[in-house]
């Protein structure tokens, strides 16, 4: 038997070539996620978790990339926190939170605590007709829970409205005449049509990296599994109006997947769907075939999984993007180049590979906006990071029955570094990338598929980082 040698990123470098680019700001970041869907970076943020929810997803859009929500929560959570993505920046929220005149204070609070918003829309019983609004400064200070929203809601005859006609100009001219922040679309039936607050305004216009649909929102993408309720979860993330599902299992290479993709495609031929995980050509050109929109190429290659030691099975990082590549070039199918990056330069090396974006977990893990608190533990401040085939992840699932004697963990929960904001993080990989495309002569990424590879031994390695001397 032919044994292969695998690599990964430790064992490469890429060659320098001549370069005339003059600065690295020139290069061009942008790239595909998937069949249909762009990005300005070539960066998503992990589905787990302890990395991805909507705090994660919004900042990571905003900043040219997207976060795909983990499936790790209730059905009804999880198409939450996709709301809350789609509802942060827009032109107009065409679905905007409402609350019945006769609720009381202590009931708008509860919905304040579930959505995050303070400002709604009061509507009569069918959520059809505007009666007024309620904001944060007419309920900040009263102390009786019992009184209704009614009592003390500025009603619609004292509101300034607008219509559907509404433009981005015409906007700011009412709120700057009226110094107001929240603007309601109704028809002439004082209909609720939608929503202009002027937060979002400012924010979807003065953000150029940010990545958003053809009505202004922000992108987000969501996982589901493949067995159980996965089609409840779907029609709750299309409702909710996900851009994209990750269809995520650690051996993507499966009937079970192949089936659930067929399934998902059969019912909403247009939703766009990532498949994964895989680790081979093969597995590429089924997924492909099967209806995938792009393919996800990683196993076991994540700093707190443990699937090669615990199986046996996986191929390299480096290895796989690059057997895999071929086939999603024919095929003209992005692929994500998932775990395994440690450095800014392993980013390059994954897009040189052929990876069209990577995504990272660990990476991003410790951030301001991944979930969970900061911890302190002798001095240092830490955040929790697992792996979502970890002991505690499985024992934790919605509706988790598992006996723990029966639970084989792929993966570990570790303590990472508090990292501060995720901007920072993102900054830091992308300016490698911006430095390495600028080694490479490579405007665009794919420009850099044209860069050699060469092999490097351990002393190569060393050599690579810092050595011979105490770091300050």
């Amino acid at each position: 038997m032919e044994i292969k040698t695998a690599l990964t990123y430790d064992d490469v470098l890429l060659v320098p070539k001549m370069s005339h680019i003059k600065s690295r700001s020139d290069v061009n970041t942008s790239t595909k996620l998937s069949r249909n869907i762009s990005l300005n970076i070539p960066i998503v943020s992990s589905n787990m978790d302890t990395v991805t929810e909507s705090k994660m997803a919004i900042a990571m859009a905003r900043l040219g990339g997207i976060g795909i929500i983990h499936r790790f929560c209730s059905i009804e959570y999880q198409a939450k926190e996709v709301l809350r993505v789609k509802r942060h920046q827009s032109m107009i929220i065409r679905r905007p939170y409402v609350i019945n005149p006769e609720n009381t204070i202590k009931e708008l609070r509860t919905k304040i605590k579930e959505c995050g918003y303070s400002g709604f829309l009061v509507t009569d019983n069918e959520n059809v007709e505007l009666l007024g609004i309620i904001t944060k400064r007419d309920y900040t200070f009263i102390s009786d829970e019992n009184i209704k929203v009614k009592d003390l809601m500025t009603s619609r005859e004292k509101l300034i409205t607008a219509t559907n006609e509404i433009t981005i100009d015409g906007a700011k001219e009412i709120f700057a005449k009226h110094k107001i922040e929240k603007l309601p679309i109704v028809d002439e039936n004082f209909h609720i049509k939608g929503l202009v607050t002027k937060k979002d305004l400012v924010e979807n216009f003065d953000d150029k990296l940010a990545v958003k649909d053809k009505n202004g929102r922000l992108l987000v993408g969501a996982a589901v599994g493949v067995n159980g309720d996965y089609m409840d979860r779907v029609d709750a993330l299309v409702e909710a109006e996900v851009d994209i599902i990750d269809l995520d299992i650690a051996h993507g290479h499966s009937a079970l997947e192949i089936e659930a993709l067929k399934i998902i495609k059969a019912k909403y031929p247009n939703l766009e769907i990532m498949a994964g995980n895989i680790a081979t050509a093969i597995a590429a050109k089924d997924l492909i075939e099967a209806g995938a929109d792009c393919v996800k190429v990683g196993i076991g290659a994540g700093s707190i999984c443990t699937t090669r030691i615990t199986t046996g099975f996986g191929v390299p990082q480096l290895s796989a993007v690059m057997d895999v590549y071929p086939i999603c070039k024919a095929y003209n199918i992005p692929m994500i180049a998932d775990s395994g990056i440690k450095q800014p330069g392993d980013l390059v090396k994954a897009l040189a590979a052929g990876a069209d974006t990577v995504m990272l977990g660990g990476q991003l893990s410790g951030t301001e906006e991944t979930p969970g608190p900061v911890i302190n533990y002798n001095g240092r401040q830490y955040k929790i990071s697992r792996g979502m085939a970890s002991l505690t992840a499985a024992l934790s699932r919605p509706g988790a029955k598992e006996d723990i004697s029966k639970i084989t963990p792929e993966g570990v929960e570790a303590r990472v570094p508090y990292r501060g904001a995720v901007k920072d993080v993102i900054g830091k990989y992308i300016g490698g990338l911006r430095s390495g495309m600028s080694y490479g002569n490579a405007m665009t990424i794919k420009d850099l598929r044209d860069c050699e590879f060469v092999r490097i031994t351990n002393s190569g390695m060393r050599e690579s980082n810092s050595h011979d001397n105490e770091v300050l």
